[in-house]
């Protein structure tokens, strides 16, 4: 059988490679046996048994064959020794003593006499010279390396923070690429039994709490996180002593992203402002949800906007029988469209362009699909807009929510779940004013149907349209100045996910006409999110990029809040989320206010706060106790 050694080699470079250090090998292999007998005899020739020298001679091309067929074995012509490292080295080493031992059994059953030295000699030759020239190559190559850095370009002077498993592999490769320009004077980690020790040659020179004081003394202008295990609060932290520098930071992602404990440069991230908050995320109970949404046919309102794409894109996961989108601005719907296509080819997918305001045409959906769970995520959501324009608060809003609600009930649907916001509760804005008559509606409509009908309540996405993250990373992109509207602000924060994860868990939850509140944690100053962005940024805040404060908005206010009454907190299986049973209501005399509520803003009333404020006497219009 011909065998293609090319082939095996993979190309034509690797293989001149490999027949060079094959042919070397042949040549030190003779040399480490010559070599033997000279230092057997101190150094002289002449001194040298011939009975010995045949001895060499007879076994000389044996011993050369079968230690270069060893090494093939050990895979010593085909390793990377660019990156040699420990299994490279334990390779040479298994390699180095069989190839001795057949040399010793060889020569004894040929019957070739040689010094009872000779063969301890042999090894230690051979060792150093089949080694020696595989890891000066790596070596010369990272000295050639760190002298291109050097002299040719200006390397990023990088702080590596964690000296474990994973911070060992990052300094290792970025030691060894010649495609990153890092140069790591100093390594942190909190182990004190670490601190005063190396890592491959860099110093590890203090824990977390003396971060600001090395990056001043190292010149760091980059600060890179190895610690995958870290938890939440410890990472928020690090993160916030890091901020204390102007330096950039990297961080790598959860351990639970990474597979084998393989870390390379790549897995590296910015650090986002979600790392800051450094709360543990919602505990989610995946089994219950996946139980209950598989084989469901779901329909999601508003699935083109920030929270109805992240249900829809969770929702996709857990196999239901049909998931409809339903938004009314096509070019997101588009594009959630395109990515559960692309994630989930088998995904039973509907994409209806409809506006919730058209009760004709919600009610041919409900119709042709009948749909069993309903998350209702469609509604105008910017309160300054919505100050200007109020009457279209109330028809998108609460005519749409009506609208829903209503199809849920004639069609008879399982579960109908509103999606709500803090800014329902003692209301300071149209907003959140209509989000509050959105719940009374729910809350109407679980009295009079075997539909459960349950709302969830939560604060400020992070990173959703419209929201102060992306404004602000615009701002900093620009130059500045960032814009705060108050230096007391303040706002209780979610990403995205946690707030899908709430929905879908409570979605399982709920029984009907409960108003579902996350423990969010401590509230987030709207001033300190600005200057964390602006140190994540890698400039000063004040000095390379100004705030400036801009004054309340109309219909915002200091600080929300999630509950008016915490008495009425009932606890569930998740101690992060809670339950507000809501008081019975007059359910003809609400609905009627809630009727004309909506034709008056059809009829666009001038007066339509007030007609507001006879639904939510707690609503505070026209900047009533906004700075409360």
């Amino acid at each position: 059988m011909r065998v293609n050694i090319r082939r095996f080699y993979g190309n034509r470079e690797a293989f001149i490679k490999g027949m060079a250090l094959l042919l070397l090998d042949g040549i030190l292999i003779i040399g480490c046996m010559v070599g033997a007998l000279w230092l057997r005899v101190d150094f002289s020739f002449a001194n040298i048994d011939p009975i010995f020298w045949e001895s060499v001679r007879k076994y000389m091309w044996i011993n050369v064959g079968c230690t270069i067929l060893i090494n093939a074995l050990c895979r010593l012509y085909t390793s990377l020794w660019r990156f040699a490292s420990l299994e490279e080295l334990k390779n040479a080493i298994i390699a180095i003593g069989l190839s001795s031992l057949l040399q010793y059994l060889g020569m004894q059953i040929l019957d070739l006499p040689v010094p009872r030295s000779y063969i301890f000699i042999y090894v230690m030759l051979l060792s150093v010279c089949m080694i020696a020239p595989r890891f000066s190559y790596r070596f010369l190559r990272i000295a050639y390396r760190n002298h291109e850095v050097i002299w040719k370009t200006k390397p990023v002077v990088t702080m590596v923070v964690g000296a474990g498993a994973a911070g060992y592999m990052l300094v290792r490769e970025m030691k060894n690429s010649k495609h990153l320009n890092r140069k790591i004077p100093c390594i942190i980690d909190d182990d004190p039994q670490k601190v005063g020790t190396y890592l491959q040659g860099i110093p590890i020179v203090g824990k977390k709490e003396d971060i600001p004081e090395m990056a001043k003394k190292y010149s760091i202008e980059e600060i890179i996180i190895a610690i995958p295990t870290l938890k939440d609060q410890d990472q928020k932290e690090l993160l916030e002593i890091c901020q204390k520098t102007a330096c950039k930071i990297k961080i790598l992602p959860g351990i639970y992203q990474m597979v084998n404990q393989e870390v390379d440069v790549s897995m590296l991230r910015d650090v986002s402002i979600e790392d800051l908050l450094g709360r543990e995320p919602v505990e989610l109970y995946m089994e219950k949800i996946g139980s209950y949404l598989k084989g469901k046919v779901i329909l999601v309102t508003g699935g083109g906007g920030s929270i109805g794409s992240e249900i829809c894109r969770q929702v996709a996961l857990h196999g239901p029988k049909l998931l409809i989108i339903l938004d009314i601005y096509e070019n997101n719907v588009y594009d959630i469209q395109l990515e559960l296509k692309k994630k989930h080819p088998d995904l039973n997918l509907v994409v209806l362009i409809a506006s919730v305001r058209d009760k004709h045409r919600i009610d041919d959906i409900f119709e042709t699909y009948h749909p069993d769970i309903v998350y209702h995520a469609a509604a105008h959501k910017h309160v300054p807009l919505m100050e200007d324009s109020p009457d279209e608060a109330i028809k998108n809003n609460v005519k749409g929510t009506y609208n829903v609600a209503s199809a849920a009930n004639k069609y008879h649907v399982q579960k109908m779940v509103l999606i709500s916001t803090d800014k329902a509760v003692r209301p300071t804005n149209v907003m959140g004013a209509s989000k509050r008559i959105c719940e009374m509606v729910m809350e109407v409509f679980s009295e009079i149907s075997s539909t459960e009908y349950t709302a969830v309540r939560f604060g400020n996405v992070l990173g959703s349209n419209g929201s102060v993250i992306p404004i602000f990373r615009q701002q900093i992109k620009a130059g500045g100045p960032v814009t705060v509207t108050h230096p007391d602000i303040i706002r209780y924060f979610m990403t995205i996910p946690e707030a899908v994860n709430l929905v879908l868990q409570c979605s399982a939850y709920a029984n009907g006409g409960e108003i579902f509140i996350l423990d969010m944690g401590e509230p987030v100053k709207i001033v300190d999110l600005a200057k964390k962005m602006i140190r994540l940024s890698g400039h000063v805040p004040g000095e390379d990029i100004k705030i400036e404060f801009t004054g309340l908005r109309p219909g915002e206010k200091l600080y929300e809040e999630l509950l008016i009454d915490e008495k009425n907190l009932i606890e569930t299986d998740n101690e992060r989320i809670f339950v507000a049973q809501m008081g019975r209501m007059d359910v003809e005399a609400t609905s009627q206010k809630i009727a004309d509520l909506i034709r008056h803003a059809y009829d666009e009333s001038k007066d339509i706060r007030a007609e507001i404020r006879e639904l939510v006497p707690e609503y505070k219009m026209n900047g009533e106790g906004m700075g409360e």
